[in-house]
């Protein structure tokens, strides 16, 4: 792999989206926190304070981030089914990743959370039609965006941030 940033590559919506591949990165969020936990169960205090690549966050910091960032997609994602295109509230998730609960609390607290997190959400999008799908919000960043776009980025996002750890552990032979 030749950039560890992007170990399974960069993102890449849906160009067209169908059932079939919404229901493939929903099965991949609802399965995430169960591979998360069995890829880092018994790791060391060590081994989580490891950064995945030179200059990137430690294993811990990956493993507290993507709940944290999940559960703003999640809120993303009903705010777009409620309201007529919110425009929603980005966050500084480099800044979240060195407040102290990044640093100190267990990382079960947060596979846990992530687990709740993706309950909820799976439970949601599962019960959505497909012109629901195409319900749309403002990111201030990235700008119009619709419900398929989230769920895609989502279940990549999940995936790249797994493959942050997996990698690590495979390049240092853990």
């Amino acid at each position: 792999m030749s950039d560890l940033r992007y170990p399974i590559g960069p993102f890449r919506p849906d160009s067209n989206p169908t059932a079939e591949s919404r229901g493939r990165h929903i099965q991949q969020i609802q399965e995430l926190a169960a591979r998360f936990r069995t890829t880092v169960t018994g790791l060391s205090a060590q081994q989580l304070d490891t950064p995945y690549r030179d200059g990137g966050w430690t294993v811990r910091q990956v493993i507290h981030h993507v709940p944290d960032s999940h559960l703003n997609a999640y809120i993303r994602c009903k705010l777009a089914l409620t309201e007529s295109t919110p425009t929603i509230k980005p966050y500084d998730e480099a800044a979240w990743a060195c407040l102290k609960d990044s640093q100190l609390a267990p990382i079960e607290v947060s596979v846990s959370l992530l687990d709740a997190i993706h309950v909820r959400w799976a439970i949601i999008l599962k019960s959505l039609q497909p012109r629901d799908f195409a319900r749309q919000f403002i990111h201030p960043e990235a700008g119009l965006k619709d419900l398929d776009w989230l769920l895609a980025l989502y279940s990549w996002h999940g995936n790249h941030h797994l493959a942050h750890i997996t990698s690590v552990q495979q390049r240092l032979h853990w």
